[in-house]
């Protein structure tokens, strides 16, 4: 039997309530599951069920994950058997692509090191700018709920607003912004905007991180699908290892590459590693980025990818948000920190299951209290 997510949870939180409480999934109602069982997970009895209930807790650390989970939460904090705990108090949905136009996908990323220094000297020439002083972010939230997802980013030109500058314009602009550090190549730099945060050994020896501040306001437009489409390789070599070599052995055609993708990031150094959208400190392969048009942050997963070298099957949660991650069976599994890291987050593209575990029934009551 199928069910709508918001409508599912929305039973959950109406039954057995002695008042009307406040029903908070707003954000996910296009999304179809059908109930499965533990017992139809792929490799389910191979899972390491200390990891996953170490992560969820982790995750139990922020309010989106307290108002799915509550009671749960503090339960998985006292429970001596990790693989008890999630069959006797979660129910998996089968997260269904039937009105999808294509199969889930499985993507990868990680936290990269790049090269720099806090002064602009050769060959640290790449500024990784903070967001500029004349980029307006205006949020409709308040007066068009519907729109609660979305900001509109542009500067304001007498007295209008209008669209930002694209990455061409921005192109050698001098900007009304602060420079975090400069870096010593534009590609490294591109895929950090990419990644999304990503640390910078600077020339002092000192490791700074940095992390997403804002967008100049474009959609993201991949660039290996632009070379793919443009018969410069094939699908199969549209990884980053394979775009940064093409951009090694075509150096006059790299700027124009880049120009593709109108949509720019702008960074802040932050005290800490790779945090997601949900504001923890993302856990190696338990971390994924989905699309919270579908999937509420801070829900727990379960994902089943079937890779060249071997499959990935495992308990995960849904802590970040990636420009690229779009549709209701889509994640980017997040690595780690790292060159290894890379290069297994960069070769990571397989056809995706996906899972959602929700508090069994008879969790209606701490549900309840999530108003």
């Amino acid at each position: 039997m199928k069910h709508n997510i918001l409508f599912l949870i929305t039973i959950l939180l109406l039954v057995g309530c002695s008042k009307e409480p406040k029903i908070v999934l707003l954000e996910t109602p296009k999304t179809d599951i059908s109930e499965s069982s533990f017992e139809e997970l792929p490799n389910w009895d191979n899972e390491d069920y200390s990891k996953a209930l170490s992560s969820f807790l982790e995750s139990c650390k922020t309010s989106k994950t307290k108002v799915l989970y509550k009671e749960l939460c503090s339960r998985g904090a006292n429970t001596t058997d990790a693989k008890k705990f999630f069959t006797q108090n979660f129910t998996p949905y089968k997260i269904d692509t039937t009105d999808s136009k294509e199969d889930g996908l499985l993507t990868g990323y990680y936290e990269p090191l790049l090269k720099g220094s806090l002064t602009k000297k050769g060959p640290y020439i790449y500024p990784v700018y903070a967001t500029p002083r004349d980029l307006v972010v205006v949020d409709f939230a308040k007066q068009y709920p519907e729109l609660q997802n979305y900001r509109l980013r542009g500067r304001v030109n007498g007295n209008k607003v209008v669209p930002y500058y694209t990455r061409k314009e921005l192109n050698g602009k001098a900007l009304d912004a602060d420079v975090v550090c400069y870096v010593d190549s534009r590609i490294d730099l591109f895929f950090l905007e990419v990644q999304g945060s990503g640390r910078v050994r600077l020339d002092n020896g000192e490791v700074i991180y940095v992390g997403f501040d804002n967008l100049n306001g474009y959609k993201y437009s991949s660039i290996g699908k632009y070379l793919i489409d443009a018969g410069e390789m094939s699908y199969a070599q549209a990884s980053m290892k394979g775009i940064k070599e093409w951009c090694d052995k075509n150096p006059t055609k790299v700027d124009d590459l880049l120009n593709k993708n109108e949509s720019m990031v702008f960074f802040k150094k932050k005290d800490k590693p790779a945090t997601g959208s949900l504001g923890v400190v993302l856990t190696p392969n338990r971390s994924v980025a989905v699309d919270q048009r579908y999937l509420p942050l801070g829900s727990m997963l379960y994902l089943s990818a079937d890779t060249k070298e071997k499959d990935l099957n495992r308990i995960v949660i849904a802590q970040d948000t990636g420009g690229a991650i779009k549709g209701c069976v889509r994640a980017d599994l997040f690595f780690g920190y790292g060159d290894e890291a890379g290069n297994s987050a960069g070769k990571l593209k397989a056809p995706l299951k996906l899972w959602i575990l929700l508090p069994k029934n008879n969790q209606k009551e701490s549900m309840c209290e999530a108003r």
